[in-house]
């Protein structure tokens, strides 16, 4: 929706260039059960040991990681593996954004950060 308002605003002469450089998408994994797994549904949530929220650019950059220990702490392995299981299922989100929305490809000098 943001894209295409500001698509919009682009060909009324509002805005000089779009100003939405890259996809973005959020999903949200947990440990249950000793289990790290994606995208919970409520029920998971509330018995997750471990409870994360990631939000990612399409080209795989970090916006927010937000994770919390219901109980017993997290380790930095935990961590790096629920960090990747949640950009598969970002790059399965982004692959269907892509597929109903372009963006142009994010600029080499935003590429460089």
């Amino acid at each position: 929706a943001l894209h295409d308002a500001c698509a919009r605003m682009v060909q009324a002469g509002i805005l000089p260039t779009n100003p939405v450089i890259d996809h973005c998408a959020a999903i949200s994994v947990g440990i249950v059960d000793g289990e790290a797994r994606l995208d919970l549904p409520y029920v998971e949530d509330a018995a997750a040991e471990t409870d994360m929220n990631v939000v990612m650019t399409g080209s795989g950059g970090l916006v927010e990681v937000q994770g919390t220990a219901e109980g017993v702490p997290f380790s930095r392995a935990e961590l790096d593996a629920l960090v990747d299981l949640a950009a598969g299922g970002i790059g399965e989100i982004v692959a269907l954004q892509k597929a109903v929305v372009a963006v142009p490809p994010t600029p080499k000098s935003f590429e460089s950060r």
